[in-house]
């Protein structure tokens, strides 16, 4: 009996196992004959068929993305203490690396922005909005002026 059990692979002995636990809270009095017999009707069985799998169909009914949620749309508490970067873009330039290399103390930049001309605010790279610079307490902060609707936004990801 112990030749057998080296035999048999981790998965089967632990089929046998639970069989024979099984067989001892029934309370019959099993030998390993009959153990061996279970496992081998278990072993000679179809496997389950895997189970169906809805339409996709079903799964666009929700609410469109386009639309605010209020009170009846989806709950956005899972989402709501996520982190963000949210950046101001004043403007951007190409240069070569040859010109990048010679850049020092004192350079200027030539941005593709107008003097004025709002910035961009972009969430995660995305921009949501454009606004003007302003001061508070000291510090530099955005005033938005303009701030992009939802389903432009995922308009602009497609």
């Amino acid at each position: 009996m112990a030749d057998e059990n080296e035999s048999s692979s981790p998965e089967e002995q632990a089929l046998a196992d639970e069989w024979a636990a099984a067989l001892a809270e029934a309370g019959d009095d099993a030998s390993q004959d009959d153990i061996d017999a279970l496992m081998n009707q278990g072993a000679a069985a179809p496997s389950a068929p895997p189970p169906p799998r809805a339409p996709m169909e079903e799964f666009g009914a929700g609410t469109p993305l386009n639309i605010p949620a209020g009170l009846e749309g989806p709950n956005l508490d899972v989402i709501l203490d996520i982190p963000v970067t949210i950046s101001m873009e004043v403007g951007s330039t190409d240069i070569s690396i040859r010109n990048l290399l010679q850049l020092n103390q004192g350079s200027v930049v030539e941005l593709d922005r107008l003097a004025g001309e709002p910035l961009d605010v972009l969430v995660n790279g995305t921009l949501i909005a454009h606004g003007e610079v302003v001061v508070v307490n000291e510090k530099f902060g955005i005033r938005l002026t303009d701030v992009i609707s939802p389903s432009e936004r995922i308009k602009k990801l497609r």
